[in-house]
Parts: structure tokens; sequence; C-alpha cells
């Protein structure tokens, strides 16, 4: 027999969730009739929700076995709770997908197709359209995989998406990047293996509001780049040597006007060349605090996430009562 773990981080998704119960059990019942030797488990992470997704999980638990979750003690993000997942999973396959139905269940059958046939070692999807999405948003996200192809040794595919079918071999490699700032486009390319893209056009939440707003997706972009590049100290250095060489023809025209026009045009440029100078110092001084902050953090070795709950204390107090 044959585990198949199925990983899905949730943050407020109650409006979503019995949708995506139905449709995800209806889709691993019809695996589990052509392939046999298939069993599937369901591991939900609740990353800090405020409405009623915990009691769903816990619903979910009492009338299905193969149900498991975790409950965070706060919101720790989706990256804690997709590490929370990969580390808890059971099964010799790992599957891991969102709740809001962006990422169709329906690809599961052809995704283990490719994977159980010993060709590939990860089955995901590749958007190949941005429908439902902002122009800006869209324009945003083309030119974040761009300047991160360049910028990094490790290439990211454009429109590559979380939704992975990976066997344990490449599950295990992954949880080896126990990092605190995490990544997982980039911890996913990094760690190779041999992937099958499958292209799908974008698909539209059936309810409920996604979490990310465009701020937290630039945020996670910057994680993205400083985790994986190291351009930005180049960056940092090249601005330096413009702001010198700027500041240099900026005192040429101090004294050409203190020569021609008088001392206050001259007293005027070198008030713009300290300001310039000390511009530049604080955009590399910030891109520097930036990397140490993010040495900082892995210093300290804090977990990843904590847990407050999971299926198993659930079922042991409700057994105690």
């Amino acid at each position: 027999m044959k585990l198949v773990s199925v990983v899905v981080p949730c943050y407020n998704e109650e409006e979503v969730l019995p949708m995506f119960y139905d449709e995800i059990t209806k889709v691993t019942d019809g695996m589990t009739a052509k392939w046999p030797e298939l069993t599937f488990e369901f591991l939900f992470i609740n990353d800090g929700s405020k409405d009623k997704t915990l009691e769903i999980f816990r619903s979910l638990a009492d009338k299905d076995k193969r149900v498991r979750y975790i409950s965070f003690s706060r919101n720790f993000g989706k990256e804690s709770g997709m590490y929370a997942g990969l580390s808890n999973a059971k099964g010799d396959y790992v599957v891991v997908m969102d709740a809001d139905l962006q990422h169709p269940p329906e690809f599961l059958p052809e995704m283990y197709s490719y994977v159980s046939s010993g060709e590939y070692d990860c089955a995901t999807t590749r958007r190949t359209s941005r429908e439902g999405e902002s122009k800006v948003r869209s324009w945003f996200a083309m030119k974040f995989y761009k300047i991160m192809n360049k910028i990094s040794q490790t290439e990211i595919v454009d429109g590559a998406q979380d939704f992975r079918f990976m066997t344990r071999q490449m599950v295990d490699a992954i949880l080896q990047m126990s990092e605190y700032n995490r990544f997982s486009k980039g911890i996913f390319s990094w760690v190779g293996f041999r992937v099958k893209y499958m292209p799908y056009k974008n698909v539209e939440r059936p309810a409920g509001t996604t979490s990310w707003s465009f701020w937290g997706l630039f945020r996670y972009s910057l994680e993205g780049i400083m985790a994986f590049s190291t351009a930005p100290l180049a960056l940092a250095i090249l601005f330096g040597i413009l702001g010198c060489a700027a500041s240099l023809i900026l005192y040429i025209c101090a004294i050409f006007s203190a020569c021609n026009y008088g001392d206050s045009a001259g007293t005027l440029a070198i008030i713009g060349t300290v300001l310039l100078v000390g511009g530049l110092d604080m955009i590399c001084t910030g891109v520097l605090g930036q990397y140490l902050g993010k040495t900082y953090m892995e210093s300290k070795r804090r977990p990843i996430y904590i847990a407050s709950e999971t299926d198993e204390t659930y079922r042991s107090k409700k057994q105690g009562a």
C-alpha cells in the first residue's frame, strides 16, 4: 500500500473548506478505485485562523479518520504552514495544495501518473494565464520572476505553483532546509529533482477572499530575493560608486559656479552633494541591515511554528470527556 498525504495550509477558509473537502474526497475516492494500492490522509494546517476554520477541522476529524490537523497558536504564515505539513506528513507521496480550489483537485490523478512512473520526482502546475488578477499585480508578478532568475542561480519557473505532488525523497530533501526565513518556490527549485510542469489556466476562488494583499506579496517577493540572491549587496556597492561619481561631478559644478557666479551656487551644490551621498549611504545601510536582520533571526533558532492543538490531542480530550 502507498500512502498519499494531502497537506492543506488554511487561514480563514471557513467558507470554502466544505466545498474543498467534497471535491478532494471525490477525486481521491476515484483514485483509490483506479489504483487500489493507494490510501490517503488529509493533513490540514490551521494558521491562526480567526473564523470557524478550526471548528470545521474538528467536525471533519470526527466523521473521517483520514483527516488530521495541526492548529497553530497564532498566525505564522503560509510558509510555516507548508513546513509543518511536510514535517508531519506520513505519506510515501506528499501533495501540497490550497483549500481555495484554485489548485484543482482533478489534477491529482494525472500528477500521480507522472510521479509513480518513476520518470519524475515531482509534478506541479504552471499557470499560463492570470485571469482574475489586476493588471498591476500581474505585471509585478512577471517582473519578479524575470528579476529573480537574472540575479539568482536558482531558476524559478514563471507561473509555477505551490501545488505539488512529490515523492518522499524530495520531501525529505526539502525538510533538510530548515531555515526560519522560508521561500518555498525557491526551495523547491534549489533541491533539484525531476519536475513535470503541467500548464493550466487560472481558476478563481468559488467563495471567500484571498488573504494575500499586494503589500503581502511584495514583502514575500523580497523574502525570495534575499533568501536566494546576494545581488542587492552588489547593487548597494554599485549605488555607492555612482554616488561618488555624481558627487565628484557636483563638486566640479560647484567650483565652476563659485568661480563664475559667486559662493551661493557653490554652497547649494555642496549641500546637494551631501544629501545625495547621505541618501545613498542610507540605501546601502538599509540593504545590509536587511541581510543582517535575516542572519539575526536565523541565529535565534526560533521554532518555525508552534502548535496549540492537533487532531490527536482533540480526540484524546474527547475520549477523556
